[in-house]
């Protein structure tokens, strides 16, 4: 009988601590209109922080942290000096404004099709996923196909997730509307992983409005994310690694190396420890926020120390934290050096801090009222969405990595092709076209092409222009496990240009053992 009333007294006080928890996390459903263009210059200001910050560091840590005694520099003239110098560094923030942009001119139902060729006729220099939705695009393949991992081969790439941040900055409350814009944006360059990526952001960023405590903005985002998905699996083991290493990010760190670390998809990052995966470099935002504390420059240190895109992944961090802190409660040492360029718009766009600020909150106040929020006075009362999983979606299933190949040889006049054996299901060879000689000279575009085991499967061009570049020669991944002949072929070569073919990856339908595993 006292064993029976002390295990009821120890559920009743479980049950208690549980409710107790429950209140400390219940969302706000009122919110100020004041409050609500805070939190949106708050998010927007936490991009250009964290992307500044990290900048002199990005791509120069990959497979490993940075070190404490690495200084990372942060002064009053730091974004300044960047505007002037390297404005190409803020690619997360004017991506950003294009797709704000086509919003602002067409309306919150704007269509796929009009973002697509927003950013793809875009004057601005673009790398892995969005170069390949570009090329894509331009070739006449519209989303969602253009970022569909069939056709783009760094589908699961980072990029989508560095773009994303506005679609929660004008859902506040609302994860499941942000959501419904990253369905239609997010597939023009990103699938699976890599849209995954962005739709958590997202999440996060709506969430950000309506809850005051980090973790709960961690966990419940992710809630956004299908629990069979390998981005899913490696957030929450973040999370769960968190609790058994709760002061120790490094150690967090490390356990994501050793489980998360191994791309599959992306030319340059298989075989090579640089990796611009979405959920691994969403992992070091996740680390630098739960770890962060809610420390603003804790936060944005962190998630900056954990290398690979190190100025993406504090600028995320910092523009989930800034929405959740508001504007005002940035810290000064932080926000000072956005002070002289709030007015300065951003490299190829007519847009600056002060014009998206208004826009971004016109957005967020459209979307509130299109979704039922009810305005009285200077309140606002949001019908706060509960979180659904979007659908399920995976690239590169069957397909495993066996086999890195380097060429390093340029097809030149009349050297017109290159040819090599296989065994696996499939391949992808990076290369580009290039000017051989005078870099002054006209852009050229070869037309190719391409015949697998005999048969032509495909022609297409290759321009020498970065712009309009395609970022990988040529790729299959749905070959019947074998022996395989691929042959490429420029058709019409010219003096003075080449193709380089740079090295070749290997799929197969099965891993290769471990040898250590092995006998």
């Amino acid at each position: 009988m006292k064993h029976s009333f002390f295990f009821s007294l120890v559920l009743l006080n479980l049950f208690i601590i549980s409710l107790n928890s429950h209140a400390t996390v219940k969302p706000k459903t009122k919110i100020s209109v004041e409050e609500i263009h805070d939190k949106i210059k708050g998010g927007w200001v936490g991009q250009v922080i964290g992307c500044t910050f990290g900048g002199p560091t990005e791509a120069r840590y990959n497979g490993t942290m940075i070190q404490d005694y690495q200084p990372i520099p942060w002064d009053n003239s730091r974004c300044s000096w960047f505007f002037e110098n390297f404005p190409g560094l803020y690619d997360d923030i004017y991506m950003d404004m294009t797709f704000v942009d086509v919003i602002e001119k067409e309306g919150i139902d704007a269509s796929a099709e009009s973002h697509a060729k927003a950013f793809a006729y875009a004057d601005y220099e673009l790398w892995h996923a969005n170069q390949a939705a570009r090329y894509n695009i331009l070739a006449g393949i519209m989303p969602p196909k253009s970022g569909f991992w069939l056709s783009n081969p760094h589908s699961d790439d980072i990029d989508f997730q560095i773009e994303a941040d506005f679609a929660g900055l004008m859902s506040p409350g609302m994860p499941n509307t942000a959501n419904e814009i990253c369905d239609k944006i997010g597939h023009i360059m990103n699938y699976g992983d890599g849209w995954y990526g962005g739709v958590y952001v997202a999440s996060m960023y709506s969430l950000a409005f309506i809850y005051d405590d980090i973790n709960t903005i961690v966990t419940e985002g992710l809630k956004a994310i299908p629990v069979q998905s390998e981005f899913y699996k490696c957030i929450s083991d973040v999370i769960r690694w968190k609790k058994e290493f709760p002061k120790d990010w490094k150690s967090n760190w490390f356990e994501c190396q050793k489980k998360w670390s191994s791309d599959i998809g992306c030319s340059e990052g298989v075989f090579n420890p640089w990796d611009i995966d979405a959920k691994l470099n969403a992992a070091y935002v996740v680390i630098g926020l739960l770890y962060g504390e809610e420390n603003y420059g804790k936060t944005i240190e962190i998630s900056t120390r954990c290398g690979e895109d190190s100025d993406c992944n504090p600028a995320t961090a910092a523009g989930i934290l800034g929405t959740m802190l508001g504007y005002k409660n940035i810290p000064e040492y932080w926000k000072s050096p956005i002070y002289p360029i709030e007015d300065v718009d951003f490299k190829y766009t007519t847009m600056s801090l002060n014009d998206v600020y208004r826009i971004g909150t016109k957005h967020a106040t459209e979307i509130l009222k299109k979704n039922g929020a009810i305005f009285k006075d200077n309140s606002i009362e949001i019908p706060v969405q509960t979180i659904k999983p979007v659908k399920f979606e995976a690239g590169f299933i069957g397909n495993y990595p066996i086999e890195k190949r380097e060429f390093g040889k340029s097809l030149v006049n009349q050297q017109t092709e290159i040819e090599f054996d296989f065994e696996g299901n499939g391949f992808i060879l990076a290369g580009a076209a290039r000017k051989s000689t005078d870099q002054t000279k006209e852009d050229y575009i070869f037309k190719l092409e391409l015949s697998i085991d005999g048969k032509v499967t495909e022609q297409f061009e290759m321009s020498t222009s970065f712009i309009t570049r395609k970022y990988d020669i040529a790729w299959n991944y749905q070959l019947a496990q074998g022996k395989h002949q691929v042959k490429v072929r420029v058709l019409n070569p010219k003096e003075g240009y080449s193709l380089y073919v740079s090295h070749l990856i290997v799929y197969s339908s099965e891993k290769v053992a471990n040898a250590m595993n092995t006998k």
